[in-house]
C-alpha cells in the first residue's frame, strides 16, 4: 500500500473505480459522491427501471478520524473487503447496518 494515501483517498478511489466498473443495467446510472470535508462518501443509483424512477443510495460510508463507518452497503459482495484490500485497516471499519 502507498502510505501517502489517506483513508479519504482510498474510499474515494474505491468508489470511483466501483462505479466505473459496474455494468449499466437498463438506464440506471451509478454516481460516486465524495464529500471529504464532512467525511461522507456515497454511491447513488438513479434512472428508469422499467416504468419507475430509481433514486437510491447503494453505499454510504462516513469517515470519522481514522474510523470508517459503513452506514449502507447494498452491493452483492459488499465493499468492505475492497476497502481493506486497498489499505484500510479492518480494525478501523465498523458498520451500522442492521441485518
Amino acid at each position: 500500500m502507498d502510505n501517502s494515501l489517506s483513508y479519504a483517498d482510498i474510499i474515494q478511489n474505491t468508489l470511483q473505480a466501483t462505479t466505473k466498473d459496474q455494468p449499466r443495467i437498463q438506464s440506471i446510472q451509478l454516481y460516486p459522491v465524495c464529500d471529504r470535508q464532512t467525511g461522507h462518501f456515497l454511491i447513488l443509483a438513479t434512472g428508469w427501471d422499467k416504468q419507475s424512477w430509481i433514486n437510491t443510495i447503494l453505499f454510504h460510508a462516513h469517515l470519522v478520524d481514522r474510523d470508517v463507518i459503513i452506514e449502507e452497503d447494498n452491493f452483492e459482495e459488499g465493499l468492505t473487503s475492497t476497502l481493506i484490500s486497498a489499505g484500510i485497516n479492518a480494525d478501523n471499519i465498523c458498520t451500522n447496518i442492521a441485518k
